[in-house]
C-alpha cells in the first residue's frame, strides 16, 4: 500500500496528469485529502508530507482533530463536507474554514451569525444533488440559483458563498462519470450568468472519479481512500 506520503504524491500525479489531458494548469486543482474515520497522527503524516487542506464529514470527530492539532492550526484547512443540521452550526461556524455542504438557507444564515468576528469570512460552496437521488442531500437542480443569490446576499465579512458542490452517484466508466460532473460545471456558469455572481470553486471528484472530475472543471477534488486507504 506505501504511506500516507507516498500514496499522496501518487494522487497528485494522477491530477497532474488529469490537468495535462485537460489542457489545464497543473495547479489549478486543489486536493483536500479527506481524514473522515482516520485519526489525527494520520493527518499529521499527511501534514508532514505537504498536504495543507484536510476534509471531515462528522463535526464532533473534526472538532477532536482540530483541538488535537491545535499546534499546526495556522498551517492547515479544515472543510467540513458532511451533512450540517442547522442546530450543529455554531462548532462549525467557530471551528472551519470552508463548509462544502450548504443545502438550505437556514444553514447559511446561522452559520453567518455565528461566525467570530476576529476569522476570516467562512467559505461556502452550495451542495447540489446533481443526480436527483432520494437519498442524497443537496439543493434541487433548478432551486440552486435562487439559494445561490440568497446565500450571496449574506454579510459577506461572515460567509464568503465560493461555489457547489456534489457527489454523484457511482458510475462505472469516464463518459458517464464526467456527465454529472458536467452538470454541475455548466450550473456554476449559469448561475454567475443569471445572478451576477462571480462563484469560482467546483468541488468534485473523489478517488473514483477525479480524472473525470478535472476533465469537466473541478477546481477542488475530494480524495480520502487513496490517500489514507480504505475504511
Amino acid at each position: 500500500m506505501g504511506s500516507i506520503g507516498s500514496r499522496l504524491q501518487e494522487v497528485k500525479g494522477r491530477i497532474a496528469r488529469a490537468c495535462r489531458a485537460a489542457g489545464r494548469a497543473e495547479n489549478s486543482v486543489t486536493l483536500l485529502a479527506v481524514s473522515k474515520t482516520f485519526d489525527a497522527a494520520a493527518v499529521r503524516l499527511a501534514h508532514a508530507a505537504g498536504q495543507r487542506r484536510f476534509g471531515e464529514n462528522y463535526v464532533q470527530e473534526a472538532l477532536a482533530k482540530i483541538a488535537a492539532l491545535v499546534d499546526l492550526r495556522a498551517q492547515v484547512e479544515w472543510h467540513l463536507i458532511g451533512p450540517l443540521q442547522s442546530n450543529k452550526t455554531r462548532p462549525v461556524a467557530e471551528a472551519f474554514d470552508w463548509v462544502h455542504s450548504v443545502d438550505r438557507l437556514k444553514v447559511a444564515e446561522r452559520l453567518a451569525e455565528q461566525r467570530p468576528s476576529g476569522l476570516a469570512p467562512l467559505q461556502l460552496c452550495l451542495q447540489v444533488n446533481v443526480s436527483d437521488e432520494a437519498s442524497k442531500s443537496g439543493v434541487a437542480v433548478h432551486e440552486a440559483a435562487a439559494l445561490a443569490a440568497a446565500v450571496a446576499a449574506l454579510p459577506r465579512e461572515k460567509v464568503h458563498l465560493r461555489g457547489l458542490m456534489a457527489i454523484p452517484e457511482p458510475a462505472a466508466d469516464e463518459e458517464a462519470q464526467r456527465a454529472p460532473h458536467r452538470r454541475l460545471a455548466e450550473l456554476l456558469q449559469a448561475i454567475n450568468a443569471q445572478q451576477g455572481l462571480a462563484l469560482d470553486t467546483l468541488s468534485m471528484g473523489m478517488s473514483a472519479d477525479l480524472e473525470a472530475a478535472v476533465l469537466e472543471g473541478a477546481t477542488m477534488v475530494r480524495v480520502g481512500t487513496a490517500i489514507f486507504g480504505a475504511r
